[in-house]
């Protein structure tokens, strides 16, 4: 199919993220349909939601091992960033896809307010073609409160009474 796919994972923000890539002037369309999943250009998972919920509905579909095996770009927006990574602290511990070995942990915030919203800088601790034209210490808006620790694929850092990892990276898969 060569399209930009949003995965429909059930429990997202598909409408807008589809309305901001058709802004930009791309074609895209929202599915969780496995034989256009598989052949997509590209993938977005959108956010929003729960790992448990998101990890179920991606069973059910049979959509796991087509995420893992993905060899084009796939886009995490925060929850798909989360089921990037092994294993969830959300919803009592939630097995999720495994690319990135690493968990998801509840943000622990030195009495700071969860969850954690509104604008926040990222600092870029790797230079990468992903930030072309984004200053270093740009701010975005945030909603969650659960991180991924700083490691090795960490592209930028996020402080909100610690440090987390706001962009990641690890081959084909990004956040």
């Amino acid at each position: 199919m060569g399209k930009i796919i949003i995965l429909n994972t059930d429990c997202a923000n598909f409408t807008s993220i589809k309305s901001a890539i058709e802004k930009l002037g791309y074609c895209c369309m929202i599915t969780a349909e496995p034989s256009i999943v598989k052949n997509a250009k590209k993938i977005i998972l959108p956010g929003v939601g729960t790992a448990l919920a998101a990890m179920n509905f991606l069973s059910q579909k049979k959509l796991v091992d087509i995420i893992k095996t993905f060899t084009n770009p796939i886009l995490g927006i925060c929850l798909g960033m989360q089921i990037f990574c092994n294993f969830s602290e959300e919803s009592n511990g939630v097995k999720t896809i495994g690319v990135v070995k690493t968990s998801v942990l509840h943000l622990k915030t030195n009495n700071l307010p969860l969850p954690h919203i509104g604008w926040n800088q990222i600092s870029f601790n790797k230079c990468h073609a992903l930030f072309k034209d984004i200053p270093n210490n740009s701010r975005f808006y945030f909603v969650h409160s659960y991180i991924v620790p700083v490691n090795k694929y960490t592209l930028s850092v996020t402080n909100y009474g610690m440090n987390f990892s706001s962009v990641i990276q690890k081959n084909n898969f990004w956040r």
